[in-house]
């Protein structure tokens, strides 16, 4: 069974990648294994912050930032009635991603082009670039 790591954002590319996977299920005959990530940024000042505001409140948000920018993955897999397990992850989205992608054993890491983040990279996303770079599996870039 292959397993791919999803990453997510909400974005229109990330939600066209899960599009365009759901599409080439159907070529795996032994099935799959897909495993949904959004990663969180964490917060400036995080430390400081915490001790404020408190760690429950702040690993709240993240959930509920996280469970957002999952939504439409989500629900485009129930809708194909594609089973997947879900993460939500904080911290540098490339190195989180790649770090997700060797924990859970996965097979390939299938993303979007373009995600959310600020314009750093002219043709392709500066996440998607990184994670290229360092990734442990093949990535495929989904436009």
């Amino acid at each position: 069974m292959l397993k791919f790591l999803v990453p997510v954002d909400g974005s229109e590319p990330s939600n066209r990648a899960v599009d365009h996977l759901i599409k080439k299920l159907q070529w795996f005959r032994n099935g799959v294994e897909i495993h949904l990530l959004n990663v969180q940024h964490l917060i400036p000042y995080g430390s400081r912050v915490s001790s404020v505001v408190g760690h429950d409140k702040i690993a709240q948000y993240h959930q509920e930032e996280g469970m957002a920018a999952l939504k439409a993955a989500m629900q485009k897999l129930d809708a194909a009635k594609i089973k997947y397990h879900f993460h939500i992850g904080v911290g540098d989205e490339a190195d989180i991603i790649c770090k997700y992608a060797k924990d859970k054993g996965c097979d390939q890491i299938f993303m979007g082009t373009r995600g959310l983040g600020s314009v750093s990279g002219l043709l392709l996303g500066s996440v998607a670039t990184k994670v290229i770079h360092l990734s442990p599996v093949p990535v495929l870039l989904a436009k």
